[in-house]
């Protein structure tokens, strides 16, 4: 395998004018860089990882920990939007992705020592359900520069999704087609889940509209099945919802399927609205009306905010909210007279 000594005496340069041309010194002409990097290229030259974190104490490595109870991975289509954000921007500054687990081989391992024997420069924690877990806290206090998504911790740095100003909207939008007995299955305990209930009930209260405690059902993210049995149960009720909110655009088609065994049309007999404007609601009959969430756009911003960290750079919000947008599609119709 070729070395920095072989690209230099190939160029007709020193070493050292190598390993800057490499790293993008300022101090070496475009001319230069450009004959060395092309060198590079033909002979096949790759830098040494391990040679490189020796020598600058970095190991271009960075930890993601996706912790999910639940076991649904990389399934939640939001989720794995946000970190297909995050590897994508990373990746332009030459940074891999790990993942954190609890196993390392045959060991097990907290969080904190799997990151300690890789050796991660920094860390984006982002968790579906608690970021209150022992080994999770443990981590966010081990030294580490570390991002969060969907959760402040005071002193990281976090990128948020704006979920009360997306749960209002659809509310909002729901009552100006005329409907009131608007139901909600909301997902998961998070802190996420907390923000969308809180605004649900907050828009009910401002808009003058009674809350029916029926209508606020616990459910789960991305469970097509709970989603059916729950939509069916509003469905009994003596004075049923005219539109139900689900826990997200994946577990809507369960409600469509409980609607659909009723005989019910969407939205002529009954509205319903998903949640995160995944692309599978444009797909599904008839395309729901949701709320999008700028997922790939929240994960590039806590990459840019991790990687600034860790070079120690300043970035001007510690906390970033991203806004989304309501989806108008063709599930929400004026209330059936």
């Amino acid at each position: 395998m070729p070395t920095i000594k072989d690209i230099a005496a190939a160029c007709g340069v020193s070493i050292a004018t190598v390993s800057k041309a490499l790293n993008g010194h300022d101090d070496v002409a475009e001319k230069t860089k450009n004959l060395v990097k092309n060198a590079a290229r033909e002979m096949g030259y790759t830098p040494n990882s391990q040679a490189q974190a020796l020598k600058t104490n970095k190991t271009y490595n960075l930890g993601v920990l996706f912790s999910d109870n639940a076991g649904r991975g990389l399934t939640h289509t939001y989720f794995s939007q946000v970190l297909d954000g995050f590897k994508v921007y990373v990746e332009k500054y030459g940074y891999d992705v790990t993942f954190i687990g609890p196993r390392f081989g045959n060991r097990r391992l907290t969080y904190l020592e799997h990151a300690k024997t890789r050796g991660f420069d920094g860390i984006c924690i982002v968790c579906v359900d608690s970021f209150e877990e022992p080994m999770i806290k443990e981590l966010s206090l081990g030294g580490y520069p570390i991002v969060t998504v969907d959760y402040a911790y005071p002193g990281f740095p976090a990128v948020l999704s704006d979920n009360k100003a997306g749960m209002r909207t659809l509310v909002n939008y729901a009552y100006s087609m005329g409907h009131k007995k608007i139901a909600y299955i909301y997902g998961d305990k998070s802190d996420v889940t907390s923000e969308r209930v809180a605004a649900y009930l907050e828009t009910l209260e401002e808009l003058g509209v009674d809350v029916n405690p029926s209508y606020l059902v616990e459910g789960l993210y991305i469970q097509t099945e709970v989603t059916e049995a729950l939509t069916a149960k509003l469905l009994n009720l003596a004075n049923p919802p005219t539109c139900i909110i689900m826990p997200d655009d994946f577990a809507a088609m369960g409600g469509l399927n409980a609607i659909g065994k009723r005989g019910l049309k969407v939205p002529e007999d009954i509205s319903i609205i998903g949640y995160d404007g995944v692309k599978l609601s444009e797909v599904i009959r008839p395309p729901l009306t949701t709320f999008r969430q700028d997922a790939h756009k929240i994960g590039a911003e806590a990459a840019k905010r991790l990687i600034s960290d860790i070079k120690k750079e300043p970035h001007a919000a510690r906390v970033l909210t991203v806004s989304g947008e309501i989806i108008h599609g063709e599930s929400v119709g004026p209330v059936k007279v």
